[in-house]
């Protein structure tokens, strides 16, 4: 077994894997000192929240998804003599989205919100590991809007996310209302439009709980 496959089935113990990564060059800036590799890691589906609803940290006290995400990834990390980095915790915050691009596997959408190649626009990522060695990372995908009709540009039933970017108190002012009930038990109906969404099995108790963190 490579290395590649001894990390993913790792990560795949506790419904992880790597969405994406990158070489980084000797000394850049903006990343733990020797850094050479950054993997970005997500939910593996199916089967990811059903894990995460077993675990210590749903205990009824605030932030499980980050405390979860903190022992089992900062463990990884400590296992390999990788950093454990995280996308909340700031500020200041580390740059996920400009680190996202940069791995091939994910875009700008029609939306200005990330698609992934295989999770679309449901994409998320619970941390990364900072590695001192370098290491294979996943090929550059093709980027799925580019055969799309886009249905992501006018599925918005506010109007609050649309080409020209994301309009945050509209869509607050929506879910306040009896309309936006689908949205919030359902999920951003935007990223459920989006066909390649469609096609992973993100449950719809994942989407309806991180609409009631955002929206409260």
């Amino acid at each position: 077994m490579s290395g590649a496959e001894e990390l993913a089935a790792r990560l795949a113990e506790d419904q992880l894997e790597v969405l994406g990564g990158f070489a980084v060059s000797e000394a850049e800036a903006g990343f733990p000192p020797g850094t050479r590799t950054l993997l970005m890691l997500g939910p593996k589906e199916p089967g990811f929240w059903g894990h995460l609803t077993s675990q210590p940290e749903w205990d009824g006290a605030p932030d499980p998804v980050d405390r979860w995400s903190r022992r089992v990834i900062g463990r990884i990390a400590c296992d390999l003599g990788a950093k454990a980095l995280f996308p909340f915790g700031g500020p200041p915050y580390h740059p996920f989205y400009q680190w996202a691009l940069r791995t091939g596997r994910v875009w700008d959408s029609p939306v200005r919100l990330l698609v992934h190649a295989g999770q679309g626009l449901m994409v998320s990522f619970r941390g990364a590991l900072a590695l001192k060695e370098a290491v294979a990372v996943p090929p550059p995908g093709t980027k799925p809007c580019e055969t799309c009709a886009a249905p992501c540009l006018t599925a918005c039933p506010a109007g609050a996310i649309t080409a020209a970017g994301y309009d945050v108190p509209r869509c607050h002012a929506f879910l306040d209302q009896p309309e936006g009930a689908d949205c919030l038990s359902g999920g951003c109906l935007v990223r459920r439009a989006c066909p390649v969404s469609q096609s992973y099995a993100r449950l719809p108790e994942q989407s309806a709980y991180h609409m009631g963190q955002f929206h409260r």
